[in-house]
């Protein structure tokens, strides 16, 4: 069972118009004095908030009554000293072999060379406190801080500054016109256009620069232009819109798994530098084996889950019993008046949670059984049953402390960077979640589940509520909880993309790695110079391509399986698979064949499938060295 649930809200049960007093004094001490009489939209809009509270504070009830709690099911998270802290956190940034001294060569060496002056401050604080606890310890440290920060700050990482072509390349290629494209300046899809009847604001999200480098007045004790603009307007009407860049849009699961582990360390790095600079404390649990089952549904880790159901489906990225659940919903409780609200009968739903227990990888589960309430209850079971939370142990205290930044903006970058700070199998699941939510606020008019609605009722199953002294303050924690798991659904196509910071980090650690290779023996040093010979020679090759326009695209799997690709500015991915369609002739038509995609491969690099929207040109001048390949994906 869900472990750590416990609230001190029993006098609630016994007088539940006490309870609805309290929401009312406490929506009133939160409302400015002196404040004109509310209109009739915002007194529709405080009733709905005030409907959304009891929501929030019934789902907490029966959470309770579903998951009592008993003292060895607590979660235990154990006492850690700060050298023990800053260990786990240097060893969860990359940078392990700061304390262990095998620091040349590594690739902490690598990844340290890519930090802006602000993150280097970081890690050396961070290091620089391990050392100091372990000295009152009386222990001396592998290595001191001065060993590794030996020389001064490195400068800050700027963004590829974008180059223009040359000029057009040479002419078009004949008998084939390159399909129109999408606007390069997209606002992210919104589940809603307006509040109260008020045209929501836009406000740009730049993806080229750190995010703690956008918050420099912070260090100086000074609110940022985000902050102030947040104090003036309402930050309900705010929407988010970025400038495509150039090189295209990347999402998480267009990397390499290597290159993935790369961007947790930087993400961890970026986000301690970003919440120093913004004055909030980052706490962190320490990680702890879960004790989990290792066998059925419930209770039992995503990764055992997924082990096994690997096991009948290769490749499957969410449980599979946690997707039969959402198709279910989706296919006929969309459009139920109270879907996730109005709950099932606590004895069918028990009774059907036995049944999937021993049925549902049998595949004899009887699915027609399974009503809408019901499966909205078996859902949020599941969530709050995993051994672990679904944001993890580590990263929860994390994601609760952006309730205390003021700017929705900066809440949305702390919450970007813990999105792709989370284990892939948590990250995924939370985005199948979040995409079915959405779903369910798009049906609000039949529904009657508006996005708040919707907010209020999830945000208990996914941060773990602890007793707290004063309701004023429970409320407070209700709503800050709630408000981000809004942020979530509203931005979550934002939040699963990759900044082009953090790609730029990428880049720059892989090609720094490549350039520290030593070789172990002759004979390894000898076809290391041979291959390097070979590699001169193919870059002049490619240097007198790129000066004709030129790059030659690998497509193993169709009927052509190369071909030149004249270039010129405006050359985007999608037109590449377009022309190669194009000479495939009727069988890429027909349907067929799988969707193939254009992937750089190799140079700085490890793997990243390229947006359609991607210029190729811009591509090129930044890995020059990478395969161009067009193939499937993998997921």
């Amino acid at each position: 069972m869900r472990r750590g649930y416990h609230l001190q809200y029993s006098h609630l049960k016994k007088d539940p118009t006490m309870h609805r007093k309290s929401q009312n004094r406490g929506l009133a001490a939160m409302t400015s004095a002196g404040a004109m009489p509310p209109s009739s939209q915002e007194r529709s809009a405080a009733q709905d908030s005030q409907l959304s509270m009891e929501d929030y504070w019934r789902e907490v009830r029966n959470i309770e009554e579903d998951c009592p709690v008993t003292q060895e099911e607590t979660i235990e998270k154990g006492s850690m000293d700060e050298a023990e802290l800053e260990e786990a956190w240097l060893h969860e940034a990359g940078l392990s072999t700061l304390v262990s001294g095998a620091l040349t060569d590594s690739p902490a060496e690598a990844l340290l060379s890519t930090l802006t002056r602000s993150q280097a401050a970081m890690v050396k604080k961070r290091l620089d406190n391990y050392t100091q606890t372990l000295r009152k310890r009386n222990r001396q440290p592998i290595r001191h801080v001065r060993d590794v920060f030996s020389t001064a700050d490195p400068p800050p990482v700027e963004p590829t500054p974008p180059v223009s072509p040359n000029g057009q390349i040479a002419q078009r290629l004949p008998h084939w016109t390159p399909p129109k494209v999408r606007q390069s300046c997209p606002v992210f899809s919104s589940v809603e256009s307006s509040v109260s009847g008020r045209r929501l604001e836009t406000d740009l999200f730049s993806l080229d620069v750190p995010y703690s480098e956008g918050v420099t007045a912070h260090r100086k004790g000074l609110d940022c232009r985000d902050c102030q603009r947040t104090k003036m307007e309402d930050r309900d009407l705010l929407r988010f819109q970025i400038v495509k860049p150039k090189q295209g849009l990347t999402r998480v699961q267009d990397l390499s798994s290597e290159d993935i582990k790369k961007m947790g360390y930087i993400s961890l790095i970026e986000l301690t530098t970003f919440y120093d600079a913004m004055g909030v404390e980052l706490k962190r649990n320490r990680a702890v084996r879960s004790r989990g089952r290792e066998t059925g549904i419930f209770g039992v880790p995503l990764t055992t889950l997924l082990e096994n159901d690997q096991k009948k489906f290769p490749g499957s990225k969410v449980p599979l019993v946690f997707k039969k659940l959402l198709s279910r919903l989706e296919q006929s409780g969309l459009q139920t008046e109270g879907i996730l609200r109005v709950p099932g009968s606590a004895s069918r739903v028990k009774y059907l949670r036995q049944e999937l227990e021993t049925k549902f990888y049998e595949g004899s589960f009887d699915w027609e059984q399974v009503r809408h309430n019901d499966a909205a209850g078996l859902l949020k079971m599941f969530i709050r049953e995993l051994p672990s939370p679904l944001l993890t142990l580590q990263h929860l205290p994390a994601f609760t402390a952006a309730q205390n930044i003021a700017s929705p903006k900066h809440q949305l970058q702390a919450l970007h960077l813990l999105i792709l700070l989370l284990p892939e199998p948590n990250r995924d699941t939370l985005k199948a979640l979040l995409e079915f939510l959405r779903k369910v606020v798009e049906f609000e008019e039949m529904n009657r589940m508006s996005l708040w609605n919707v907010s209020m009722i999830v945000a208990p199953n996914l941060f773990v509520c602890r007793g707290k002294v004063a309701m004023q303050e429970e409320m407070q924690g209700a709503v800050g909880a709630a408000h981000l798991v809004r942020l979530l659904i509203i931005h979550q196509d934002l939040l699963w993309t990759v900044p082009c910071f953090i790609i730029s980090h990428i880049r720059k650690m892989n090609e720094a790695a490549t350039s520290k290779r030593v070789p172990s023996s002759e004979k390894t040093k000898r076809k290391l110079l041979r291959r390097r010979t070979s590699d001169r020679q193919k870059e002049k090759s490619e240097v007198t391509d790129l000066r004709e326009g030129v790059i030659r695209v690998q497509a193993p799997l169709h009927a052509k399986v190369s071909m030149a690709i004249q270039l010129d500015g405006g050359t985007r991915a999608r037109d590449v698979m377009a022309r190669f369609d194009f000479e495939n002739g009727q069988a890429s038509r027909s349907g067929r064949r799988q969707k193939h995609f254009l992937f750089e491969v190799g140079g700085n690099m490890g793997e990243r499938c390229l947006d359609p929207d991607a210029l190729l040109l811009e591509v090129y001048r930044v890995n020059p060295h990478c395969e161009w390949v067009l193939k499937s994906r993998t997921t």
